[in-house]
């Protein structure tokens, strides 16, 4: 190109400027380093450096988060359980699916002194567990679903791991669960253990007297049998699990929305299915209350509840529209975790311990603490689910004299602090709804884990992913856990709940 093509525009600019003076020294008195022109061009200049510095200054600005008014995906719950799911679908359709996970938890901003704390998640299930990680279950799916989260989390850098970022770290500690039966329970105990060796499982069977050589701190009183797992158990810090799956799934595309689910749309299908009765069954738009007190409509083509303890709220609040009784029997109920110190206890080589009470108790980092609680005997009052107040009474009468008969050094033990936490119950069988539901054609669950879903967090994530996309279930078969045997009435019961 030559160099006087390159300057044609100039001269162009030059010319349409000089053009301009004769109308400056015309109509305008000032000289020509203040003319009406320079002055117009002052003022633009100025409006762009404002507009400029307005941009690029997001100190003081406020983050508005944009949210979609329709995704392909849309899931009510943003925990551990919630997160696993986005990531699962995520990663496996990349940009082929919008999704979007609405968590009415996510953040508490205290303005205290004039400036902002967040605190995430204050009274989300996931990051209030103790982390336990266990195959020692009585199901088959459930023995299944923990082996897969145990692999899972050994390989995490790999899963969730994000390019330009430090590798996740969940703070694994392996520690085999102890189990112990009475003489009553004991062939439970050793049926359950038959079917977690044939699973893959490595455990051992402990006989009172092997128990008292191996643990010899542990009062075998009154026990039958013990079974201590040997690999893939202990505990992880669910903080960081929560967060690492969040994080993948943010880098995938998955958007995440602060919001309380308040009301439900649903497509009405009378043109299709004629029949008054078959009409509203499936969802089609969710409405939700922000942070600053907005309402929006996210629609969606599916929906999945992953609620955790507020799941049988969410699937009222679509029973209206949708006309049918969806009867979700899951219910948050309160549990208590205290922190002891005891310098007495045996420390690392002590394992997970669950006590025939149904007490437990584990190590809490290398400086004599420890994790204990329990949960009320059959018939006893659940505690009200309101407050996460914590009940110190409860223990002084309960958790501390089973902890302290089934190790005598907690005797000594004292009483350092404590927090509650919700289970999402599942007053059917204690067991997960995992699945399509029967009575919406695009609804679909996980919850229900009565205390265990953090741990299955991983495994579910994924069998959720291959029932919307692949139709069925491709690793692990959780037919028996959907919500067609609360229709037939067939309990599937989980005897190891802790």
């Amino acid at each position: 190109m030559s160099s006087i093509k390159l300057f044609r525009p100039l001269k162009k600019s030059l010319k349409l400027r000089n053009s301009l003076l004769p109308l400056q020294r015309n109509y305008s008195s000032n000289k020509d380093d203040d003319t009406p022109y320079k002055k117009t061009v002052d003022v633009f200049k100025h409006d762009f450096d404002h507009l400029k510095h307005y941009l690029l200054n997001t100190e003081n600005k406020p983050k508005q988060p944009r949210i979609p008014h329709f995704c392909d995906i849309l899931i009510i719950g943003g925990g551990v359980m919630g997160c696993s799911i986005a990531y699962w679908l995520q990663q496996r359709a990349l940009d082929g699916l919008d999704i979007v996970v609405i968590e009415k938890d996510p953040t508490v901003t205290d303005f205290t002194n004039n400036y902002s704390k967040i605190l995430e998640y204050q009274k989300s299930t996931s990051v209030l567990s103790v982390g336990g990680l266990r195959q020692q279950f009585s199901l088959k799916e459930n023995i299944e679903l923990s082996m897969f989260s145990a692999e899972f989390m050994r390989n995490i850098k790999y899963y969730l791991g994000v390019n330009g970022q430090d590798p996740p770290d969940i703070q694994f500690n392996p520690c085999g669960y102890l189990f112990l039966a009475s003489e009553e329970h004991a062939e439970v105990l050793n049926q359950n253990a038959t079917l977690q060796k044939s699973l893959g499982a490595k455990i051992e069977l402990l006989t009172p007297e092997n128990l008292k050589r191996k643990f010899p701190f542990i009062n075998t009183d009154g026990i039958g049998l013990g079974c201590h797992g040997l690999e893939n158990e202990g505990w992880f810090d669910p903080w960081s699990l929560l967060n690492a799956f969040k994080r993948k799934a943010k880098s995938l595309g998955t958007h995440f929305v602060s919001g309380e689910v308040i009301s439900f749309e649903a497509l009405n299908n009378s043109d299709v299915v004629p029949s008054d009765e078959d009409t509203h069954k499936q969802l089609k738009s969710v409405k939700i209350l922000t942070e600053n007190g907005e309402e929006k409509e996210i629609s969606f083509s599916i929906l999945v509840i992953a609620a955790g303890a507020n799941s049988g709220h969410v699937a009222q609040l679509a029973e209206r529209p949708l006309r049918v009784d969806l009867n979700l029997p899951v219910e948050p109920r309160k549990r208590y975790v205290y922190n002891v110190h005891c310098p007495e206890a045996p420390g690392m080589v002590m394992p997970f311990v669950i006590d025939n009470s149904g007490a437990y108790v584990r190590r809490e980092g290398l400086a004599g603490h420890y994790l204990c609680g329990m949960s009320p005997s059959i018939g006893d009052p659940e505690p009200p689910v309101d407050n996460l107040d914590v009940d110190f009474d409860f223990f002084e009468n309960r958790v501390w004299p089973a902890i302290a008969n089934r190790v005598p050094c907690f005797e000594g033990c004292k009483l350092k602090s404590g927090w509650a936490g919700f289970y999402d119950y599942n007053k059917f069988d204690e067991n997960c709804f995992v699945g399509p539901h029967p009575y919406a054609f695009n609804v679909y669950l996980a919850t229900g884990f009565s205390g265990h879903g953090i741990q299955q967090s991983p495994a579910i994530g994924r069998s959720i992913m291959e029932m919307i996309i692949d139709g069925g279930y491709m690793t692990i078969d959780l037919s028996r856990l959907e919500y067609s045997r609360l229709l037939q009435d067939q309990p599937l019961w989980e005897s190891n709940i802790v």
